[in-house]
């Protein structure tokens, strides 16, 4: 069971500590932690304690999880031993940007591990990979308020951001653990699960933080960047296709190749699957 305090601790650490920019590890977000033995899944019980009245910061964490939840209906399997936590935020963003909010907890993770020497890339949308295999995985979910002003877009209420990471449970051959990551593995920089939690935590932020003060066109090229596909190669359609990108709608962008003509498309998520062989 992870202990509430070892990691209300880490969640204080430094910017060298945490992964951190300067600027993010300057604020301190109010977590509240909510720690279970096994749940059917943390972003179910986050849902459950947003019914119950708690709001932005509360953060559910579960040793083990028997239905945990992965993209377009998937089961995540979360035996003891990785990290599985939920986080609750309140961003007041318009529906067409809800997207950009998965994106932006995967760029802020990854960012986070690279910066303490984990080599972490993002397999668009939603999966920190490494030496191409998966390394975690994030889902979020979200509830709409009706704009009180007639013919405005609805707004987000809420977002519960689901995350896993591989620690120290079993894995499939097409995975890896962080601890695995370091150059120096008998020095990891990250020792304990709830150390990992607290990076997590504030990775998450950390990338809506970049996202908000930088801008749509800022935090895209940003996570063009760690994107494990891009100049890559792959197949939309059975035709041959090179990742471009992401659009500022959080689209994949490819260029397909089709009767010696270059045609550019925007991909929507699951329109295409991209493997772990880039």
């Amino acid at each position: 069971m992870l202990d509430a305090q070892r990691i209300t601790q880490a969640l204080t650490g430094s910017a060298a500590e945490l992964g951190l920019q300067a600027e993010v590890a300057s604020l301190r977000p109010d977590f509240q932690l909510h720690l279970y033995e096994q749940l059917p899944s943390t972003n179910e019980t986050a849902w459950q304690l947003i019914d119950q009245g708690s709001g932005a910061g509360t953060v559910v964490i579960a040793a083990r999880q028997t239905a945990g939840r992965g993209q377009w209906g998937r089961t995540w399997v979360s035996p003891p031993g990785g990290l599985y936590l939920s986080l609750v935020l309140e961003p007041e963003l318009p529906l067409p940007q809800s997207f950009l909010l998965t994106l932006t907890s995967a760029w802020g993770i990854a960012t986070s591990l690279t910066n303490l020497g984990a080599p972490i890339q993002i397999k668009w949308p939603n999966d920190l990979v490494s030496q191409q295999r998966k390394v975690g995985g994030i889902l979020t979910e979200s509830r709409l308020v009706k704009s009180p002003t007639a013919g405005d877009a609805p707004q987000l209420q809420q977002v519960v951001v689901g995350v896993g990471l591989n620690w120290d449970n079993p894995l499939p051959d097409n995975a890896i653990s962080v601890r695995e990551l370091w150059p120096e593995p008998s020095v990891p920089r990250v020792k304990t699960l709830e150390a990992l939690a607290a990076i997590a935590l504030r990775g998450i932020l950390q990338g809506l933080y970049y996202w908000q003060q930088q801008g749509n066109a800022a935090f895209v090229n940003a996570y063009t960047q760690k994107l494990a596909h891009q100049g890559k190669t792959v197949t939309v359609d059975g035709h041959t296709a090179r990742v471009e990108g992401v659009s500022l709608q959080g689209e994949l962008i490819v260029s397909v190749q089709h009767e010696g003509k270059n045609f550019v498309r925007s991909l929507k998520p699951g329109e295409i699957r991209l493997g772990y062989n880039y």
